[in-house]
């Protein structure tokens, strides 16, 4: 039996008494040897005595039981004799002969139709079992055998631990996923190897009989859309065979042109080519023999039949066996354990509302794949968020730096705009991110802490969470914990906690310690993303494959660890990849340059942790994150070490890890090789972008973070910093400089007025548009604002996904994108205004103007243009450029749209920029004393940006000059009132003393 791990230090090193499948390891046919024949040979004299045997030794031995007539009431007054009651247990007898001849014939009409599940015959558990058993005995040694998937090792479990779905089969053990025996494995393979080549010869026979069949996916009733589960459902008889009808029928092209490239994007009037063995009546239609349909879509069926040659050689249906046995067919003494119990819903959409963690992968470019961007991070909604999160607030640190380190005006006040493998990044990452996923998995986790201390209960062991595709959450603990904590239920067993998408949305911000920060994202396996937790496990996790993989594995978990939003502190250790990974988390990523320099710090740490934990009385870090000691916080510790050890410093790694985690440390181990002492549990990345671990049961799809993409990242952030990017120390670049220059300047003279103008500053409003359709003006507003805060270039998919960040189909954005071109119109030349570049975004002609632009161009002018040489110009654009803020950006917006506006930083961009306008139109008044008008130009700014302090600042020098003493007083007062319980500023303090010493005395007059 594959070995189990403990926490200790004997137990992780400790030789395996059997050997292990350490590796994936190619699918073998276990010949039948002559014990099946005999197996079979004996099931079947088993069967001929209890389904035939007994009725013939009851009809000859003891005869009919009943009463030959209708019973009188002196009959029940009768003396029990043994006649009597060998006449009830013979009814009895015939009652279960019943019974059990009904299990038979369900499971030997299952096993030899190979369609769906047996049915379940009512109260028959150990009948049926046994049933299955002898027949599935019988024929092993057939084809048809294939079907029955429980082996012969099972007999004796109940029934309902085998009726369970293979999806939703849990471990019984404490663990996170139940190991297969090599016995199991061998047989599941097997199992599975007929199947496949059944199926391939009845896909063989049904095309050389020319009686392929297909489907026309229907339009929409009401609510209900058709879906690929629903049609395997109906026509298949198991729904999770909808991934042989995606394989037959994947990137044909359908009537209308376009193509099916993910099995949950469907549309009414596409042909299904369906698998030999579907049923279904009128609906499943063959192009011959159509009777009801019109001689149009005859057609179209038979001119799709010519498109799928590629598809005829089984090639769908060995996908499906593959999808249905990697998703946990159950083997052995142990359920094969993966996914939470969880499957589409019968009446799934063509359009589904996408989960936390897929919404943006399955955004309307699906049809156009990915119209170039980055597929690693579009398919990583958890990574993108993190990362567009942080790259976010690095920029906005780079504003208010620059800002503050600046005397005369703000300078450097673009960031560079990303080009190249960084723009693709970029974009890829606004499509991809999925900011409402995060926030709901770190209010979901921190209240389920919070709960769990209100009731004083100690945090249970995770091993890992499951996102589902409905939204729903689940964490697979290591050992029951009893019952959950209101709104969390128990899940498909003891060792299951699911919280429900709509109970997670209810939950509220919680003052608690992150209490699994060590999740980090490992890939997808169905519609179900796989969070592991690192710092849990019991020992090292092992990675293999090539060097190039494992590094882009390596790369995707540091960059989640290090930017996600479930977790508070954290260090990171990369040993042997990611040198230039650091800018992600400064605060967060530290290098270590070999094994040496790893293994002393560590040791260091771990016997402080050690000591800590008890001086602290704690038995782990868990019980330092709730309850009375939460204030203890442990952060964790996660070392990423991809570089192969040695023989001798795989052993000191593993005992050095054998309490890890206990501790809040975790390891992860790139390996060459196959046997890496004190790997809990064993992985391999292929080169087709699986992760394998054979003896927990996974196959996923890989997320990874490729080295190009992985640099382009880098670039994003190390642009973003003020001491390293482009502009200089503290984002400045000089006077003049390109990294000042706004992204689109306009033409501020009287022959450069605009043929359509938008003010954004404040409520929003266009000039020089006729109105649009009142249905759809909202979405042509939006996206048009989004096209004028990006002079750039927006990319389609970025367009979508901002205008509809739960999905859309591609005709639907398409659709827009045509009313936003005829609404724009053309410029007198006959040039449409709203074009697309060589890159394929979508951009606007010059003649297409925001205020925000005229002001950005009106600032740059007055402090590094024609304003610079002359004064009197100076003064003019500035009073020019102030007269335009009317309020915020999109005052008015309505609730629940612009919520792209998060994720950029114009938000900082314009009170900073109304900020310097007001300072440099302050300065300049003061220059020739004129305090009333600097004071005015002040105010003017203070109400877009109020908590510029430097506005403040000036304010208070401003009034100072008037010398009106009882004003500057007043301004004190309501600089107090409105600094609140914090209190001032230390350089706010520092200023009033140097101005107004006696501003104090004047204050607690005041109050």
């Amino acid at each position: 039996m594959p070995r189990r791990r403990t926490s200790s230090s004997a137990s992780s090193t400790a030789p395996s008494a059997a050997p292990r499948n350490r590796t994936p390891q190619p699918v073998r046919v276990r010949r039948r040897s002559f014990g099946d024949f005999v197996k079979a040979f004996l099931a079947f004299v088993v069967l001929l005595v209890l389904v035939v045997g007994v009725p013939l030794a009851l009809a000859t031995q003891i005869g009919w039981p009943l009463p030959d007539g209708v019973p009188s009431l002196d009959w029940l007054q009768r003396e029990i004799t043994v006649h009597t009651f060998l006449n009830i247990l013979t009814v009895v007898v015939w009652f279960a002969w019943a019974q059990f001849t009904a299990c038979v014939l369900v499971e030997v009409k299952a096993a030899l139709s190979g369609v769906g599940v047996p049915g379940r015959v009512p109260g028959s558990g150990p009948s049926q079992l046994l049933a299955r058993q002898l027949v599935a005995a019988l024929l092993l040694v057939g084809a048809t055998a294939a079907s029955l998937t429980p082996g012969l090792s099972q007999l004796g479990q109940s029934i309902e631990g085998n009726q369970k779905p293979s999806v939703a089969a849990a471990q019984q053990t404490p663990g996170i996923f139940a190991q297969q025996q090599e016995q199991a494995a061998g047989t599941a393979s097997a199992l599975a190897e007929q199947a496949g080549q059944a199926a391939a010869s009845a896909d063989g026979a049904s095309a050389a009989h020319g009686d392929t069949k297909y489907y026309r996916i229907q339009p929409p009733e009401g609510r209900h859309h058709d879906s690929l589960w629903e049609i395997a459902d109906r026509h298949l008889g198991d729904g999770r065979r909808y991934k042989e009808i995606f394989e037959l029928n994947k990137d044909r092209v359908q009537p209308d042109g376009s193509k099916l490239s993910e099995a949950s994007l469907i549309r009414p009037g596409w042909i299904m080519e369906m698998p030999g063995d579907a049923r279904g009546g009128d609906l499943v239609e063959m192009p011959d023999e159509a009777p009801n349909v019109s001689e149009q879509v005859q057609q179209q069926i038979s001119d799709y039949a010519q498109t799928g040659d590629h598809a005829q050689g089984g090639g769908g249906v060995g996908s499906g066996a593959q999808g249905a046995g990697g998703s946990g067919a159950q083997g052995g003494d142990n359920a094969q354990v993966s996914l939470p119990e969880q499957r589409p819903a019968p009446a799934t959409p063509a359009t589904p509302a996408p989960s936390a963690g897929q919404e943006h992968a399955a955004t309307p470019a699906a049809a156009d794949h990915s119209f170039g961007l980055p597929e690693a991070l579009l398919a990583a909604p958890l990574l993108a968020a993190g990362l567009l999160g942080a790259l976010g607030r690095r920029r906005r640190q780079a504003l208010w730096q620059s800002a503050l380190g600046s005397v005369a005006g703000r300078r450097g006040m673009e960031p560079p705009t990303p080009t190249g493998d960084a723009q693709d990044v970029q974009d890829a990452l606004l499509v991809g991110a999925d900011p409402e996923g995060v926030r709901l998995l770190d209010r979901a986790l921190r209240g389920l802490a919070a709960a769990l201390a209100a009731e004083s209960r100690p945090l249970p062991v995770v091993y890992a969470a499951w996102m589902g595709g409905n939204g729903d959450l689940h964490l697979q603990l290591a050992q029951p914990a009893g019952k959950p904590p209101t709104p969390w239920q128990l899940g498909q067993d003891q060792t299951f906690w699911m919280l429900a998408r709509a109970d997670a949305e209810g939950y509220e911000d919680a003052d608690t310690a992150a209490p699994y920060p060590g999740l980090v994202s490992l890939g997808t396996m169905d519609d179900s993303r796989l969070l592991l937790n690192l710092e849990s496990v019991p020992g090292i996790v092992s990675l293999g494959g090539s060097e190039a993989d494992r590094t882009a594995v390596f790369a995707s978990v540091a960059a989640e660890l290090a930017t996600n939003g479930w977790s508070d502190r954290m260090t990171i250790t990369l040993v042997g990849f990611g040198d230039d990974l650091t800018p992600l988390a400064p605060n967060r990523i530290r290098h270590l340059d070999g094994f040496e320099d790893l293994f002393e710090t560590m040791s260091a740490e771990t016997r402080q942790r050690r000591g800590a934990l008890g001086a602290a009385g704690h038995d782990s870090v868990l019980t330092g994150r709730t309850g009375p000691a939460r204030h203890t916080r442990w952060a964790p510790h996660l070392v990423l070490l991809a570089a192969q050890p040695s023989e001798e410093d795989a052993l000191r790694l593993a005992e050095l890890a054998a309490d890890a985690s206990r501790l809040g440390i975790g390891y992860l181990v790139g390996t060459e090789g196959t046997d890496l002492p004190g790997a809990a549990w064993e992985m391999q990345i292929t080169g087709e972008g699986k992760l394998l671990a054979p003896l927990l049961g996974l196959e996923l799809e890989a997320q990874m973070l490729p080295a190009a993409q992985q640099r382009a990242v880098v670039e994003l952030f190390t642009d973003a910093d003020p001491e390293h990017g482009p502009g200089g120390s503290g984002g400045s670049g000089g006077n003049g400089g390109r990294a000042n220059r706004p992204p689109f300047l306009v033409d501020i003279s009287e022959q450069g007025r605009p043929a359509v103008y938008a003010r954004l500053v404040g409520s929003y409003e266009i000039i020089g548009l006729d109105a649009p359709d009142g249905d759809r003006s909202a979405l042509l507003h939006e996206a048009l604002a989004m096209l004028l805060l990006h002079r750039e270039g927006v990319h389609p998919r970025v367009l979508s996904s901002a205008l509809w960040p739960r999905g859309v189909t591609a005709d639907v954005r398409d659709a827009l994108l045509e009313r936003l071109r005829a609404w724009l119109g053309t410029d007198a030349d006959g040039t449409p205004r709203l074009g697309t570049d060589a890159t394929g975004r979508l951009t606007l002609a010059k003649s297409v103007v925001s205020d925000l632009d005229v002001l950005r161009s009106l600032y740059y002018e007055a402090t590094q243009g024609r304003g610079v040489g002359s004064r009197q110009v100076r003064g003019r654009l500035l009073t020019d450029a102030l007269v335009l803020v009317r309020g915020p950006l999109l005052a008015d917006r309505p609730e629940g749209r612009y919520r792209w506006l998060t994720h950029e930083i114009v938000d900082a961009q314009l009170p900073l920029l109304v900020a310097d306008t007001g300072l440099a139109l302050s300065e300049f008044h003061l220059e020739k004393n004129r305090a009333e008008k600097a004071i005015e130009a002040l105010n003017a700014a203070l109400r877009t940006a109020p908590a510029d302090e430097r506005l403040w600042h000036e304010l208070l020098r401003a009034t100072h000059a008037t010398d009106d003493t009882d004003r500057l007083h007043a301004l004190a007062a309501d600089l107090v009132d409105r600094s609140g319980a914090r209190g001032l500023p230390p350089r706010t303090e520092a200023l009033l003393d140097e101005l107004l010493p006696t501003w104090r005395d004047g204050v607690a007059a005041a109050g």
